[in-house]
């Protein structure tokens, strides 16, 4: 028996991380020679994760659980990646790899950690910020130093971030560029 076919009647024709039926293909794990049965719709945003749709992913709270270690290596991967979502960190906190499976996931430098030290920005629900998101204010605010309010429900489009300060991000409400604390925002 070939590989495909072995990983054809393992998956039961399907996606073995989305369930899709169509365009499936051999995906290699790497580093490993192991493969799964992935779509290709799956494997351009595996192989392109700045193109990641973080709504298709959503479909790993399934196939986490699956007992085949290439699969949970690349949902480990995946929810890694989007784990600024909110979302992907509460699968990954309940996800449980072996020492082995866990240290193939992080092979490919996915998941790494980033310097301890480094400032994060949170939103009011947690969801990590970076520079270029938009945020919507989650109550009115009154901006320091003029007689202006920017309304809840304003959405504040391309946002930077204080280096300095985990609270304070910026960005433009009307013609105005402001302070915003982050307690007082949430992601888009």
């Amino acid at each position: 028996m070939s590989l495909s076919k072995k990983i054809d009647l393992r998956s039961g024709s399907t996606c073995e991380l989305c369930g899709a039926t169509e365009n499936l293909n051999d995906f290699e794990v790497a580093p490993s020679k192991e493969s799964i049965a992935a779509c290709n719709l799956c494997i351009n945003q595996i192989e392109n994760p700045e193109n990641a749709d973080p709504n298709h992913w959503r479909c790993l709270n399934d196939s986490m659980w699956s007992e085949v270690a290439a699969v949970q290596a690349v949902a480990w991967r995946m929810l890694t990646h989007l784990r600024s979502e909110g979302w992907p960190q509460d699968l990954l906190d309940m996800l449980y790899l072996d020492e082995e499976t866990l240290e193939w996931a992080k092979a490919t430098g996915v998941g790494v950690e980033e310097d301890e030290n480094a400032v994060v920005h949170r939103d009011v629900n947690g969801v990590i910020l970076q520079a270029g998101d938009s945020v919507v204010l989650i109550k009115d605010l009154k901006v320091k130093g003029s007689s202006m309010i920017a309304k809840q429900g304003t959405a504040v489009r391309r946002i930077s971030l204080d280096r300095d300060n985990e609270k304070y991000i910026e960005g433009k409400v009307g013609p105005t560029q402001i302070v915003i604390i982050t307690d007082y925002v949430k992601k888009l």
